[in-house]
């Protein structure tokens, strides 16, 4: 029988209590254990499981959850008797920073020190009788949400003094999410006031803590060494291309076949694996995302759950604000083509808004791009490798073009409207739409001052349009820079139904004013109009069984913010 399928549980305990649908990774406990190291921060995108599994890790090994052995029968941890042993053994401090979004370091710093303090209020057990000495009783009163900067600094460490003077074992820590606060401090300007204030916590608590038995982070990004993890010579790093925990995080291809199985939906499979897989991490390929795939389980339905469950609101500020180099490789990725780029994975968040490798970095570390391949450098870095990157799959590549929709929506009137001019053949109506963008939208990216950014609005509004037809996929195939005749089009609009002259083909060739060979965008766009023709780009329409007076040409011109649509 099917198991109920429960969205965003990030209870182990309740997961397991119900039996909903589970993915078994309690293998996790057991890596990690063996690998024996101090400190582990685990990066991985957004939403990958990562809060459950820290949940299960604490269930598994917490002191509060003795004798709760029947939460992992029948799982892989289940088969080793020396680790159900170990089962509730330990004292545990679990934390998340996933809800530290203040928008100043004064909130920000608050939020942290009640977290803390929260930590304190469930164990006051630890004031009775005289386990801890008046000193201590003192400090531990001390804390609060208005404590001090060095009574917070110390307090995870004075926790575990407090708690192996009462269990007579050293202390386990968890913190989920550590790096929220750092990326909304870059994106509200106080990144320099947190990382002092961070370094000084993360010191104390991981480094200089002798009552600590072991620790894991989980964080989306491994945020450089040289700023709150420069005092941590005990941390170990696990990163999507490291070879550590490849399976812990994320769904398998047989994990997420076998639940289309469970499910009735083994017809399914390769649709799925279009949309959501993709994901690699250290050697291991064919990893699914996991938010996505149990939204497709519980509604049967193929959308972009995983892209829709957040704003990716950094990601499209340091594109959208990026320079023209960046947007033209987005461009060539949304086209189904791959980058060549230098990865370092410790992002530098000081460096995003003048470093184009560190967004390809934070890209891919947040699960937009993929690895296709790479390639060790004799660069100064050690961590910096060459790799070749993709877009993850069809999901992240919808993401994208609607991302770039929404950069031009503050000009639109109605993008229904465009798109119902283009299928109909409504220059006057695309003209005015596209000069109402350009005016009030271009101004906010590159618009070719240097020649080796003339390019730069021929590929941003090519991928504009190619946003605007998105929601169109149930009407047209929609082609982009592939082969035609005798050269390589812009855009083709293949209609699904052949037969329907409602919806009829379209090829869309972009140019940007040549002043050596042209004098006006009416010159431009005549040239445009003029290589569809000569390249024969209506060929592969005619080969698909589109009517030849049922095709449409359009040519598209520009001069700096200033466009000229035509087409015959």
């Amino acid at each position: 029988m099917a198991r109920t399928v429960g969205i965003g549980t990030q209870s182990f305990e309740t997961v397991r209590e119900k039996n909903t649908f589970y993915v078994d990774k309690t293998s996790f406990i057991k890596e990690w254990w063996e690998n024996q190291d101090d400190v582990t921060l685990i990066t991985r995108p957004r939403r990958f499981g990562k809060t459950l599994n820290m949940d299960m890790i604490k269930c598994f090994f917490s002191n509060k959850y003795e004798g709760r052995r029947d939460l992992f029968e029948g799982l892989d941890i289940w088969e080793d008797e020396k680790y159900l042993e170990l089962q509730g053994t330990y004292p545990v401090i679990f934390l998340s920073f996933a809800g530290i979004k203040g928008n100043t370091f004064e909130v920000t710093q608050q939020q942290i020190c009640i977290k803390i303090s929260d930590i304190y209020e469930e164990n006051r057990y630890l004031l009775d009788g005289d386990i801890l000495s008046e000193n201590e009783k003192k400090f531990y009163k001390s804390v609060s949400m208005d404590m001090s900067d060095a009574v917070c600094s110390m307090a995870l460490n004075k926790m575990c003094i407090f708690m192996h003077k009462y269990y007579g074992k050293k202390v386990i820590i968890l913190l989920d999410e550590y790096d929220t606060p750092m990326q909304e401090a870059y994106v509200n300007g106080y990144w320099e006031e947190l990382v002092a204030f961070t370094r000084s916590l993360f010191n104390s608590t991981f480094k200089t803590n002798p009552y600590l038995e072991r620790a894991i982070m989980t964080g989306i990004t491994r945020v450089s060494k040289e700023s709150i993890f420069s005092d941590l010579n005990n941390l170990v790093v696990v990163t999507s291309t490291s070879k550590q925990y490849e399976t812990a995080f994320g769904f398998t291809e047989e994990e997420v076949f076998n639940a289309l199985d469970e499910q009735g939906l083994s017809d399914k499979k390769e649709e799925v694996k279009m949309w959501y897989d993709g994901f690699t991490f250290g050697d291991k390929k064919d990893i699914y995302n996991p938010w996505s795939i149990i939204n497709f389980l519980k509604f049967k339905s193929l959308k972009t759950y995983w892209a829709d469950s957040s704003s990716n609101g950094l990601i499209n500020d340091l594109v959208q604000k990026g320079s023209s180099y960046i947007k033209t490789m987005l461009e060539t990725l949304i086209s189904g083509k791959t980058i060549n780029v230098r990865i370092d994975e410790q992002i530098v968040f000081s460096e995003l808004q003048y470093s184009e490798d560190a967004v390809w970095s934070l890209m891919l570390a947040s699960g937009y791009l993929k690895v296709i391949s790479s390639e060790e450098l004799n660069l100064t870095r050690e961590s910096e490798n060459e790799y070749e990157l993709g877009l993850t799959n069809r999901e992240i590549l919808f993401m994208f073009r609607k991302m770039i929709l929404r950069w031009f929506s503050p000009a639109k009137m109605e993008t229904n409207g465009f798109v119902r001019a283009l299928i109909g053949g409504d220059i006057e109506s695309m003209n005015e739409y596209m000069n109402d963008v350009a005016l009030k939208t271009f101004s906010s990216f590159d618009s070719g001052k240097h020649i080796s950014e003339k390019k730069a609005p021929e590929r941003f509004y090519h991928g504009f349009v190619l946003g605007l037809m998105v929601d169109q996929t149930e009407n047209y195939i929609i082609n982009s820079n592939r082969e035609s005749g005798y050269g390589r089009y812009d855009i083709m609009l293949e209609p699904v139904d052949k037969e329907n002259i409602k919806y009829p083909g379209i090829v869309i060739e972009f140019k940007v004013i040549n002043p050596r060979k042209e004098n006006s965008l009416e010159e431009t766009v005549e040239a445009a109009l003029q290589q569809i023709k000569e390249k024969d780009y209506d060929a592969e329409l005619i080969k698909r069984g589109v009517d030849k007076e049922n095709i449409h040409h359009y040519g598209f011109a520009f001069k700096g913010k200033e466009v000229l649509i035509d087409g015959d």
